[in-house]
This record gives structure tokens, C-alpha cells and sequence, in this order.
């Protein structure tokens, strides 16, 4: 049984590698695509355009879009003549956020009386909004400090430290992450195309009329989608940690037990999958059919706790999920290895549940 097995295997690892298609899309695609989107998918607003509108010539006012004119954050500064142009400004998305000073900005303040900031922002970009806004609220908190009376120092103050990212690297952030999504999309395409592929090349009856079992075949194809995949994320995992310099403080062994409980659970949906599926271009369908909610519901957009309490249970049952956590753990922070099992168990349950539906469903079709 074991050399039969064994047979499937090798002629499954040689098929992959003649295959010129399969060495792109499974094993040197993926690194480049992380090295493409950790650069593309980042949460930090750079290189954008405002716009500023003066009415106060005032020392205060000039003092205050000096500021804005300085910050790295935007790139071009457009200047308005009249509130006419604001709206235009903002509909065309030549800019993204307006500085309004009104004409009475630097009386107030000589006064004493509170002046007011207008900043009006595109809402239809909203993450990239709220970003700005803070930026926007810091530089205005920084020029509240200078004009205490008397020069002192404020009353309070704010420090802010961020853990695990001290710097607030937008690499650190989106690496974990997305070295869990592309490693999934990897185990997907490599057991969502096995037996699907058999059946379009006209090969899947000599299968069947072989020595092999429906449960030997299964494992035959599971094991090398396996090995493949872990390939394609070792060389991920070096990229992001050699080159992208995203530290990797917690322990290798538990990422790989991880990634492995976590490959296992993935390959047997993408089983289910390609069991169901007569061509490969259903496959691909159904595939894709299961990546977009899963990427949605794992964390990797927006946080679970975000999420209704129903939505929150069904990112439980997501694989994703699990292993995103245990990525950033791991790359992050040095986790224990009791946080690490935590997440490994429920992947354990559902990649126990997914092979033995696929293995049943592989059994029914092939009667």
C-alpha cells in the first residue's frame, strides 16, 4: 500500500515540476506577488494632495499651514482663492482633504477666544480619510502646545509608543498577514486543480482501474500538495524575513507545525473542491467562490471584532483566520507555545473534517 502511495506521490511531484504553468503560478509566483503587494496593500497614507484655504493673513494662520506645507504626508499643496472652489476640489479628487482657516483665525487667538480649524475630508475614501484626519489632528495639537500663555508647557501631554512595531513600519503589519493569504492560495490552487485536472487530461480512469484505493489516491494527492506548498512558503517566509527585513521574533518550529495543520486544512477544502468540480475552470470558479469570503472573514481587512457576533463565529471556522494570528505571533512577538497550540487545534478539527469530506465525497463519485 505504502509503495503504491509512494508511486503517486513522486509521479504527482514530477507532473508539477515539467509542468511549466504550475512552476509559475505555485512556486515563483506567490514570492513575487508578496513582494508586490506588501508594498501596494499598506494602511499608511503618503504622497497625497490637500488643499488650503486662507482667508486669515494673520502670523497665527501662516504659522499653522507652514506646518501642513512641511509634513511628509502631502506631497502637493493646492491654495484656494474662495469657498467656491472647495467642493469642486474634492469631486474631481484632485485632493483629499481641505484646510479651511476663516478670516477671523488669528483675532481669536490674540484674543484668547477659540479659533477654529474646518477640515473637510473625501468620504468616499474613508480609511484613507480617518488616517489623514489623525495626521491632521496631530499637527494642530502640536501648534495648540506653542501658543500656551506665557510659553509654558501645556498641561498634559501625550507620548505614544507602539508595541512590537515601535516605528509603525507598514511592512511589519501587512507581511504576517499576507504571507497567511498567499500560502492558502497556494495550497488552494495546487489540491483545488488534482483531481480536476485528471479528469479534463482523461487520466482519472486509469486511476480508478489501478491497484489504488479512493483513500490511497487521496493521500497521494494530498501529500505532494502539501510538500509543494510548504516549498512555495519557505521561500515567502525568506523573502519577507531577509529581504523586507520584517523581524521574526517567535519560534520556527511553531510556525511550521502551524503551517502544516493549517496547508492540511486548506488542501482539504481545496479536495472538496476539485471532487466536485468535472473541469479545472470549475474548480478555479469554485475556488474562488471560497477565497474571497475567507480572506474577508479572517481578520485580514478589517478586525474580526469589528464584525457581527454571527460573522465572528463563522471567522472561527476559518483556517485563515487561526493562522494569521499565529503569523503575527510569531513574526512579531515571541508568542508561547501554548498560544500557538490555541490556534492550532480548531485547524486541526477542520482539516480532519474537510479530508474526510473530501475522502467520502471522492468515494462517491468514484461508484
Amino acid at each position: 500500500m505504502w509503495r503504491r502511495i509512494l508511486a503517486l506521490i513522486t509521479k504527482e511531484l514530477l507532473a508539477s515540476v515539467r509542468d511549466r504553468q504550475t512552476r509559475w503560478v505555485v512556486l515563483f509566483s506567490p514570492p513575487f506577488l508578496l513582494l508586490i503587494y506588501a508594498f501596494a496593500i499598506t494602511q499608511e497614507v503618503t504622497n497625497v494632495s490637500m488643499a488650503v484655504l486662507n482667508q486669515d493673513l494673520g502670523r497665527e494662520a501662516r504659522e499653522l499651514v507652514s506646518r501642513f506645507e512641511g509634513a511628509e504626508t502631502f506631497e502637493r499643496i493646492h491654495y484656494l482663492t474662495g469657498v467656491a472652489e472647495i467642493a469642486p476640489a474634492i469631486e474631481s479628487q484632485d485632493v483629499i482633504m481641505v484646510l479651511h482657516l476663516g478670516p477671523d483665525f488669528s483675532r481669536r487667538i490674540a484674543a484668547g477666544e477659540r479659533a477654529e480649524v474646518q477640515l473637510l475630508l473625501d468620504g468616499r475614501r474613508t480609511n484613507a480619510a480617518q488616517i489623514l484626519l489623525g495626521y491632521a489632528t496631530r499637527i494642530v495639537a502640536r501648534f495648540n502646545e506653542t501658543l500656551s500663555k506665557g510659553g509654558a508647557r501645556p498641561p498634559t501631554r501625550v507620548i505614544t509608543r507602539a508595541w512590537f512595531n515601535p516605528n509603525a513600519e507598514p511592512l511589519w503589519s501587512a507581511v504576517p498577514a499576507l504571507f497567511a493569504v498567499l500560502t492558502a492560495m497556494v495550497g488552494f490552487m495546487v489540491s483545488a486543480l488534482a483531481v480536476a485536472r485528471e479528469r479534463e487530461l482523461g487520466t482519472f480512469e486509469q486511476l480508478l482501474v489501478s491497484p489504488l484505493q479512493p483513500v490511497e489516491i487521496l493521500v497521494g494527492k494530498t501529500v505532494p500538495a502539501l510538500l509543494i506548498a510548504l516549498t512555495s512558503a519557505s521561500a515567502m517566509l525568506a523573502l519577507g524575513w531577509v529581504v523586507l527585513d520584517v523581524p521574526l521574533r517567535g519560534s520556527l518550529i511553531g510556525l511550521f507545525a502551524g503551517m502544516t495543520v493549517y496547508l492540511a486544512a486548506i488542501i482539504g477544502i481545496g479536495l472538496f473542491i476539485s471532487s466536485l468540480a468535472s473541469t479545472q475552470q470549475q474548480a478555479v470558479i469554485g475556488l474562488l467562490l471560497y477565497l474571497v469570503p475567507a480572506v474577508l472573514l479572517s481578520g485580514y481587512a478589517t478586525p474580526v471584532e469589528n464584525m457581527p457576533d454571527w460573522l465572528q463565529w463563522l471567522s472561527t471556522i476559518n483556517p485563515i483566520t487561526h493562522f494569521i494570528a499565529i503569523c503575527k505571533g510569531v513574526f512579531l512577538r515571541a508568542v508561547p507555545a501554548e498560544v500557538i497550540l490555541r490556534h492550532i487545534w480548531p485547524m486541526a478539527l477542520i482539516a480532519t473534517t474537510t479530508l474526510s469530506a473530501g475522502t467520502w465525497l471522492f468515494r462517491r463519485r468514484t461508484t
